[in-house]
């Protein structure tokens, strides 16, 4: 990604950052750069979207097609009672102008599908993955992939989740190719098989933990620093706190 100058102001703001060897005035430019698309606004996206706004990430992209209702706000930060009934989309670029004024939100006021993806995903460098539906997942990594772009791709249930980083257009240290999301799980389960949130209830802040690792891993990738969890599922276990990682390959 490209380097992009920073003024006075922004010296000061990514201050903590810039101390850092590993990203450094550097790395901080080129999350100045930096065009992320965060699909979803709920619970996942806000801690993804308000960490990388307040990272300095130049663009950020914001799709969904929601409205705010009540019961968004046990988890979904980004919003509040006040906002109740507004896009979802619009109460999200609200709350990151006001956090951080040096980040560009565009709102993307849609359902993802496959006649639009790649129109929406090819303006951007990374998209980060915060939606709620196995068939979207399955959707977004083929678009990705196609447009040789990394996604970074989560999922919650009650009170656990996972994280993992997909770059399947390029090859790992060892020269081979790195894994698609089909080499994870190769079909999608049977329709009412894995119960919605609404179904089976998730805890708030659990939200927060996988879409701040999120983040994480977009920041990574953003500044070359670390090892992104490519090949690697993170998987957390609230209610235990406890984490695991399992490796998985290509497999053709």
């Amino acid at each position: 990604m490209n380097e992009t100058p920073l003024d006075q102001d922004e010296v000061a703001r990514y201050a903590r950052h810039i101390v850092l060897r590993e990203i450094g005035g550097a790395g901080q430019q080129r999350l100045k750069a930096a065009r992320v698309l965060v699909l979803g606004a709920g619970g996942l996206g806000s801690p993804v979207l308000s960490y990388l706004a307040a990272a300095g990430v130049g663009l950020l992209g914001v799709v969904d097609d929601d409205l705010v209702s009540l019961s968004n706000l046990q988890r979904q930060i980004l919003h509040d009672t006040g906002t109740i009934g507004m896009a979802k989309t619009e109460s999200a670029k609200r709350t990151l102008g006001r956090l951080n004024p040096h980040t560009r939100v565009i709102a993307h006021q849609m359902r993802l599908t496959a006649d639009n993806a790649i129109d929406v995903l090819t303006a951007y460098d990374m998209v980060v993955d915060g939606s709620d539906n196995i068939e979207t997942r399955y959707l977004l990594a083929d678009a990705c992939e196609t447009l040789n772009i990394p996604l970074v791709m989560a999922a919650v249930g009650r009170f656990d989740g996972s994280v993992t980083v997909l770059t399947p257009y390029d090859t790992g240290a060892d020269g081979k190719p790195c894994p698609r999301y089909r080499d994870l799980f190769p079909q999608a389960p049977p329709p009412g098989l894995v119960p919605s949130c609404s179904e089976a209830g998730v805890v708030g802040a659990l939200t927060g933990v996988i879409g701040t690792l999120e983040a994480m891993e977009a920041i990574k990738l953003i500044t070359g620093a670390g090892d992104p969890l490519i090949g690697r599922l993170l998987l957390y276990d609230g209610l235990n706190a406890s984490f695991q990682t399992v490796r998985y390959g290509r497999k053709g």
